[in-house]
């Protein structure tokens, strides 16, 4: 069973609204050890909390922090970017390559280059954050990678299962965080989404719906298309 009790944590995108909520609850319940990551790293002024650079779209990067957090049990693929546009036609090319970079191909070879770490720990878990994208089409490049890691999430579980790391995809809608700053209507907060991550990692779950709106797509996906994108109805 993966566990967080005297676990030691590695977070991407620690900087973050949702990413400083896995920081500080990870310790709360019991973690030993965090290291915070991200391609900018800030001080966190608590000596249980490792600050360490890492850009995930960077090999050289992703070895140096392999190398310094060799002793890590539980992995959170956190780190997401946004393209300037959901629309696939007008995004460029450049954007679209680095939201596939960013949101697929970094987290995968992350969780590559850690595999031997999380399958020689006890109690080891692979945590990977998508979306509500992943499963509904509205974000463009953004839902597209999002889908591609969802079922990378898939095959990693499958690969890992039996090498004792547990994996766990998490699904939400819009959080309240500045990425989300443009939406409205209701929002998770930050902290409630990794409250119910953390009680789903040692419940020894699968997968986090966090929303009633993430539910309904979900469910939806069973049905015809037009039931998801009544749009295409003439």
């Amino acid at each position: 069973m993966p566990t967080l009790d005297e676990a030691t944590v590695l977070v991407t995108g620690a900087n973050g609204g949702i990413g400083r909520h896995f920081v500080h609850q990870a310790l709360a319940r019991g973690s030993l050890k965090v290291y915070a990551t991200a391609r900018s790293p800030i001080e966190w002024n608590d000596p249980r909390i490792v600050p360490l650079a890492l850009d995930v779209t960077d090999s050289d990067s992703i070895r140096r922090v392999v190398s310094a957090a060799s002793d890590i049990t539980v992995l959170i693929n956190n780190a997401g970017t946004n393209p300037e546009t959901a629309s696939l036609l007008e995004v460029s090319e450049t954007n679209l390559r680095a939201n596939m970079e960013t949101n697929f191909f970094g987290p995968v070879l992350l969780a590559r280059a850690f595999a031997p770490v999380l399958t020689r720990a006890t109690g080891s878990a692979l945590i990977d954050v998508h979306s509500i994208a992943s499963w509904y089409a509205y974000g463009g490049a953004y839902s597209a990678s999002k889908a591609a890691m969802w079922s990378a999430t898939n095959s990693l579980r499958l690969e890992l299962a039996p090498q004792g790391v547990h994996v766990i995809g998490v699904h939400m809608s819009y959080v309240d965080t500045p990425m989300a700053a443009h939406a409205s209507g209701p929002k998770l907060t930050p902290a409630d989404l990794v409250t119910q991550v953390y009680n789903a990692v040692e419940a020894g779950q699968f997968e986090v719906v966090a929303d009633d709106v993430t539910g309904h797509v979900k469910a939806s996906l069973a049905g015809p298309i037009e039931s998801l994108y009544p749009e295409l109805r003439s």
